[in-house]
């Protein structure tokens, strides 16, 4: 209560004095204005915005490398306290350390950008360059007044990040793929490649997992089709999860495998490890990218070959690419049954045309009609995703493959989600709905004892 009374204080004497006002009007959640306590803790995050900002014009950041943390956090203290003097931001004893070691963890962690790491309601940390960095909230992208020193400081933060986990990023690797220690999914991509700058993108990694209730509740599904994706996870039956970039294919494959039986053995390959599975028989996988020399590296071909030598009971792949899909769906049409993974696509029609593409990419030189073969005996279900307009995520069909018709493969759409309006606000309405038609997966589910009522596949029944 005195840390908030004493931001509240702040954020007047400093607004009138012209200093404030942008920072907290930029960093504060749109939520915030109706909670006085949200408030509070918005003036605490701009007010180390603004010493931050100050501490990195006064000292020399090749010195910071060379020094031990230790050695590092006292010299800064010392800084901090002038500044705080300078800054006429008047604190006690408790409310100094306070904000004297976050603004330490701030310089020492990942610089500017280490507030927003903080911040709950952000989803997505997006740097254009030293000088333009925006967030995710909500599903909208929003400016910040977070700002590096120079390209230098950005380019020391991502070797920061990158070398953590053993990679490494330079004009002749100009592009990168890797994770913080909590998990979040990191890309960076610097000059040459990057015509105007270093640019960061960190996917956040949620540290509470998305649960299909949790997704209920934000409206990306509804309680009836979450129902069949239990059933489906529970009955092994092969998925894939469709979206593009950013609609939540992880996060939905997250929810799903929550479903997967806590006897089963569960092998999963990733580009960067992100999947979040509950259950205690896991053996996570992650590729590895070649060395300064072009060595080492090891694909997630390699790895789905692995672990069909590893005994799963299923394979989930955080996201097919290439040619590892051939070998995924092999592992779905060889007793892997349950397997899941997400592919990149508008449509569910479209994921199966990518994974076509993927499997040619193994160089296997097969026929058509054989890869779309594999691709409809391997698979069951689609799930695709799409992020709207205003933001929100939300599943828009669900598909039922059945088979073959020549050179064609056969799908048929189960629920969809019907856009009806978009408010004043932006925000779109509509409803979910059944196309009528009783999927042929459902007579095996009945057979393992999954209770769906027939109702929920009547024509345009609303499943709300």
């Amino acid at each position: 209560m005195m840390m908030q009374s004493f931001f509240e204080n702040q954020k007047a004497r400093l607004e009138r004095t012209g200093k404030l006002a942008p920072p907290v009007r930029e960093l504060m959640p749109k939520s915030a204005a109706k909670q006085p306590v949200a408030e509070g803790k918005s003036d605490f995050v701009a007010i180390k915005v603004q010493l931050h900002q100050k501490l990195l014009g006064l000292m020399n950041l090749s010195v910071l490398d060379k020094m031990a943390e230790d050695q590092a956090r006292r010299e800064m203290r010392d800084m901090v306290a002038d500044l705080l003097v300078d800054e006429a931001i008047a604190l006690n004893a408790d409310e100094r350390v306070v904000l004297t070691e976050e603004i330490l963890d701030e310089v020492l962690g990942l610089g500017p950008i280490e507030p927003l790491l903080k911040d709950p309601t952000v989803s997505d940390i997006l740097v254009n360059t030293h000088a333009k960095v925006y967030v995710e909230r909500a599903g909208l992208i929003e400016p910040t007044v977070v700002r590096f020193k120079d390209d230098r400081h950005l380019m020391r933060i991502i070797d920061k990040i990158v070398s953590q986990v053993g990679r490494r990023v330079d004009e002749s690797s100009p592009m990168v793929d890797a994770r913080l220690g909590d998990g979040s999914r990191v890309n960076a991509v610097i000059p040459p490649i990057a015509v105007d700058g270093p640019l960061l993108s960190i996917r956040k990694f949620s540290k509470q997992p998305y649960t299909l209730d949790r997704l209920i509740d934000i409206g990306t599904l509804t309680r009836p089709m979450a129902d069949i994706l239990k059933a489906i996870v529970g009955g092994r039956l092969n998925s894939v999860v469709s979206g593009g970039t950013g609609s939540g294919k992880t996060t939905m494959l997250n929810a799903m495998s929550a479903f997967i039986d806590h006897r089963e053995r569960i092998i999963t390959i990733e580009d960067a490890a992100e999947l979040q599975l509950q259950q205690p028989h896991v053996a996570r996988m992650e590729t590895r990218p070649s060395n300064i020399e072009g060595q080492g590296e090891v694909a997630q071909r390699e790895l789905v070959k692995n672990a069909l030598r590893m005994r799963p009971d299923r394979i989930v792949v955080g996201e097919v690419r290439g040619g590892e899909a051939f070998d995924m769906l092999q592992a779905m049409n060889t007793g892997h049954d349950g397997s899941m993974t997400t592919i990149h696509a508008n449509t569910p029609r479209d994921a199966l045309f990518r994974l076509e593409q993927m499997i040619g990419m193994a160089s296997l030189d097969l026929p058509t009609k054989t890869m779309r073969s594999q691709i409809a005996s391997a698979i069951q279900v689609v799930v695709q995703l799409d992020r709207m307009g205003d933001g929100n995520r939300r599943l828009t069909s669900l598909q039922e493959i059945t088979g073959m018709e020549g050179d064609v493969i056969t799908m048929q759409e189960i629920f969809r989600f019907d856009r009806v309006s978009t408010d004043a606000d932006g925000k779109i309405h509509g409803t979910y709905r059944a196309s009528g038609i009783r999927p042929k997966f459902m007579t095996h589910l009945n057979r393992l004892g999954f209770d769906i009522s027939p109702e929920l596949f009547e024509p345009d029944a609303a499943l709300s």
